[in-house]
């Protein structure tokens, strides 16, 4: 695959196993999977989902600027948490990172993601 770029950036974690941070081939990411990790230490943000969902977010963007883009090119989102009660705070921090119209969207609660986080979310690009 010719048109096949690895998109990598130290203003997001660096991966944590054999992936990626992205993968744009054409118009099209593939954002890989974000937890809480702050970048310049990789130590997990502590507090409440909203804290949590934020140093995600950030990581998201970072990535997707990296990509030439913002999270507004975002088609599909994928959230996964460990909590569904925390869905309604996810979404307004969603709203905080992200302008209407908003991409489509799946959210599931799954029983656990790495490092033991509340929270992991991924995206599909459109540039």
């Amino acid at each position: 695959m010719t048109n096949r770029a690895i998109i990598s950036t130290p203003d997001a974690p660096t991966a944590i196993g054999p992936y990626s941070q992205a993968v744009k081939v054409g118009n099209t990411v593939w954002l890989s999977g974000q937890i809480p990790l702050v970048p310049d230490t990789m130590e997990l943000v502590t507090g409440d989902i909203t804290a949590q969902a934020k140093q995600v977010f950030y990581n998201l963007a970072a990535v997707a600027e990296a990509a030439g883009g913002t999270l507004n090119n975002a088609v599909k989102i994928n959230i996964s948490l460990t909590d569904m009660a925390d869905f309604a705070a996810v979404n307004e921090v969603m709203m905080e990172f992200l302008q209407a119209p908003y991409p489509a969207r799946a959210c599931v609660q799954v029983a656990g993601l790495p490092k033991g986080v509340a929270i992991e979310i991924e995206a599909i690009l459109a540039l």
